[in-house]
């Protein structure tokens, strides 16, 4: 798959340890496969973010992880249990992933789409207040 890349992202992902990413360049090839609108761009400096009409997710490296925040308000179901942390979160939860655990792909991927679709219904703040 090819899509638009931001060089500014290529560069955090590439001063990463192998294994983070690996981890990284298969959740970007997820989100853009969930949407080949979806845009690259870097906030707070250093971290990437990827868009569509609103955040759909970032990546943060830490010590043992690669933390991917999922910028859903914390109403896209998680029937998969991927979701580590920000459970009660009203703005974004993330998905941990450690050195050598799978990604669920289609857990993942189905997350996106629906963060997306959220974003173009007007993003979860709408949602949630018209609920």
């Amino acid at each position: 798959m090819t899509y638009a890349v931001d060089p500014r992202v290529d560069e955090y992902i590439n001063s990463l340890p192998g294994w983070q990413q690996a981890i990284c360049r298969e959740v970007r090839d997820l989100v853009h496969a969930a949407d080949p609108e979806v845009a690259e761009t870097i906030k707070f400096k250093v971290r990437p973010y990827f868009v569509l009409q609103g955040n759909v997710c970032a990546f943060l490296a830490a010590k043992d992880h690669v933390n991917v925040f999922l910028y859903d308000g914390a109403i896209v179901p998680d029937p998969e249990g991927i979701i580590t942390g920000g459970h009660n979160n009203t703005t974004a939860r993330t998905v941990a992933i450690r050195r050598g655990e799978p990604i669920n792909a289609p857990a993942l991927t189905a997350m996106f789409k629906h963060i997306i679709a959220n974003n173009r219904a007007g993003g979860w703040r709408k949602i949630k207040r018209d609920q």
